[in-house]
């Protein structure tokens, strides 16, 4: 009697072993390959052919010609997906006052000529410290430099932030956003957009 169940819990276990670890998973990959594969394979973005980032995750800009992203407080690195999460500081900890206050230094020394209100989503992390948004207000902020550094009128910059601004989910969820890695693969307005996306 007791090999009888033994056996039974032995053939249970290998038939859903079978079913939830390899026929389930292999049927949803398959389908999402076929019904919906670029978000299936990560929403990549490519620019001329070569994979520039996924448009799910941000990634860090230093280089004062390009937009900036938020900062991150993942670890090893800035943007690492494999270590999603915030600073957890909360508003009284002297942490979240060194790392703002070191944003804003940052931010002045590379476009001290801009007297701007500064964005707090240039100063402060993303809950996930991988948000690849940044607000419209933080975009404008950006234009002078970039539009100073690369020798092109701040007009052409305004309306390629325009054109990578994306609407609230559903139309009333979030406000509107700016896409940081679209702005940086055509950060003079040159590309057929078709091309970043």
């Amino acid at each position: 009697m007791m090999l009888k169940q033994i056996r039974a819990a032995v053939v249970m276990v290998v038939l859903f072993t079978a079913i939830t670890g390899l026929i389930y998973p292999l049927a949803i990959t398959g389908a999402a390959q076929l019904i919906f594969p670029e978000k299936a394979n990560g929403s990549l973005m490519k620019k001329n052919g070569r994979i520039a980032g996924s448009e799910l995750i941000g990634q860090p800009f230093s280089d004062p010609k390009y937009f900036w992203s938020r900062p991150s407080a993942t670890s090893p690195f800035p943007y690492n997906a494999a270590a999603s999460s915030g600073s957890n500081f909360g508003p009284l900890n002297p942490g979240l006052l060194t790392g703002v206050q070191k944003q804003i230094q940052e931010l002045k020394k590379t476009d001290p000529l801009n007297a701007q209100p500064i964005p707090v989503d240039l100063v402060t992390a993303s809950a996930s410290g991988l948000d690849p948004h940044i607000s419209i207000a933080a975009a404008l902020y950006q234009v002078p430099r970039v539009a100073r550094i690369r020798g092109i009128s701040e007009d052409r910059v305004r309306t390629l932030v325009d054109r990578c601004t994306e609407g609230r989910g559903l139309g009333v969820l979030g406000e509107p956003r700016v896409h940081v890695l679209k702005l940086n693969l055509d950060p003079d307005g040159s590309q057929n957009r078709s091309e970043v996306q």
